[in-house]
């Protein structure tokens, strides 16, 4: 880890001008630093296990697309990370263009994958006939646009390119879900869990011990019995054979909650593999308020009682 006061590097995926470099714009310690663009959410996490940089901000999940598979089995598969934060950022999309050119030009767009689904109303209405180019990021479809190397006229991209590219903005406001929101993490290298806050989430990568009826379920009480709210849980393949799968987690609260970590003992002796990827703040700093039965002081008095008993 880069000791405090050490200049520190911020890997993210570029170029300038992404959704990702403007949820890396949120985090305080990362002003005036490093900041460097990377190829994939893969190249950004092995940045930090190798130590070329301090913590890289990948995104996790979307409301309309909802998890990043991508990043989820990177984090699965790259050991020694820790997830510290989560930042939102709002999805706006610009559909931008050389200058000069007019809409009625457009006859082929370049967009990542998930931009352009997330735009495809206000396409056909407004492009029909379109044909589709597909780009590796939000900034790529641009730049690709502007230098000749994507075979389209426009491209749909952040707004944040205006900043850093010629462009002409053909129309704004192009995606056609207003409250679609990117759920980003922090990630660095294996460090202790912040202290809780009260208004924390929790993220796990849950393997399942063998293909039996009721194993999902058996699983999923180990959360339900303590009271413990899942506000993601997404399969994704093991990759060894077909059949297998591990569950990616998000739970409301803290490793050091009483019921959230009786809840992973449960998993640790139910589970071949329970990887934790870290506890930290939500984003929405939402206080999370179990029921009274699910208290710290509720499980200290269960075991004062027990306590009792055997003396």
């Amino acid at each position: 880890m880069t000791a405090a006061g050490e200049p520190r590097t911020y890997s993210y995926l570029g170029p300038a001008g992404t959704f990702t470099e403007a949820a890396l714009a949120q985090v305080e310690e990362a002003r005036g630093q490093t900041w460097k663009p990377v190829a994939n959410v893969g190249a950004a996490l092995d940045d930090v296990a190798s130590g070329r940089s301090h913590a890289a901000m990948i995104a996790i999940e979307n409301t309309v697309e909802g998890g990043v598979s991508s990043a989820q089995d990177a984090l699965a598969n790259t050991p020694g990370l820790r997830i510290v934060g989560e930042y939102l950022v709002p999805v706006r999309f610009v559909l931008v263009a050389p200058r000069g050119t007019a809409l009625s030009d457009v006859t082929h767009v370049a967009a990542h994958p998930v931009a352009y689904a997330q735009c495809l109303e206000w396409l056909g209405s407004h492009i029909p006939g379109h044909a589709p180019v597909v780009a590796a990021s939000n900034v790529a479809s641009a730049i690709g646009v502007l230098d000749g190397s994507l075979p389209a006229e426009a491209a749909i991209a952040a707004p944040g390119v205006v900043d850093h590219y010629d462009v002409d903005v053909l129309a704004e406001g192009i995606g056609d879900n207003p409250d679609a929101v990117t759920r980003f993490v922090l990630v660095t290298r294996t460090v202790a869990p912040a202290p809780a806050t009260g208004s924390d989430k929790t993220s796990l990568v849950v393997e399942l011990p063998q293909e039996v009826p009721g194993a999902l379920v058996e699983m999923l009480e180990q959360f339900a019995t303590r009271g413990i709210n899942l506000s993601l849980i997404q399969s994704r393949p093991i990759g060894d054979r077909l059949g297998r799968y591990r569950f990616v987690i998000d739970a409301d609260g803290h490793v050091a909650d009483e019921r959230m970590a009786d809840a992973l003992m449960g998993l640790k002796r139910f589970s071949p593999r329970v990887l934790f990827l870290g506890s930290y703040p939500r984003a929405d700093r939402v206080t999370v308020r179990p029921e009274q039965r699910y208290s710290d002081d509720s499980f200290v008095d269960a075991r004062d009682w027990l306590r009792e008993i055997l003396a």
